[in-house]
């Protein structure tokens, strides 16, 4: 919201006939509104001139009509929020963290049982190779002696 001339003085410990010379020699820009009153933008004024200190008990603070009333308590608010938003993201920091850590392990499970399975394979396809390509047991001379079953079966004659 723009100064009033008087406002402009109050707001920078000037004299209204000073603001006025600085405008007339346009060190600050100002316009007129419907009444004749002039309308000077607080960013302008503070560009040439320094906002006045008003001294507290708790601070000193430059006073313009650019800052709210509960402007301490705004900011109080405004701290809380930032702190709550950091709190939350050191939370999905950890949480992602854990995460990662948990998708870590299972590749690191899966990979193990990878290399099981194939050292698993590897051994079958050796006992596989082994079994047919391995020593053959020498074929007899002729053909295997007869016997009848019951000498077999332990009926035969013993004699």
């Amino acid at each position: 919201m723009p100064y009033t001339l008087k406002q402009a003085a109050e707001a920078t410990g000037k004299s209204k006939p000073t603001i006025l010379r600085a405008i007339q020699s346009s060190k600050i820009s100002a316009m007129k509104d419907d009444h004749g009153e002039w309308q000077i933008d607080p960013a302008e004024l503070h560009r040439v001139y320094q906002p006045v200190t008003v001294r507290n008990a708790a601070n000193e603070t430059p006073s313009n009509d650019t800052q709210h009333p509960n402007l301490a308590y705004e900011t109080g608010v405004l701290h809380g929020e930032v702190e709550q938003l950091r709190e939350r993201l050191a939370q999905i920091d950890m949480e992602r963290e854990r995460e990662r850590r948990e998708a870590s392990d299972q590749i690191a499970d899966l990979r193990r049982r990878l290399d099981q399975s194939e050292q698993e394979r590897r051994d079958g396809h050796r006992q596989i190779t082994a079994l047919l390509s391995g020593p053959k047991e020498p074929e007899a001379s002729g053909p295997p002696p007869q016997r009848s079953m019951w000498r077999f079966l332990g009926f035969g004659r013993s004699g």
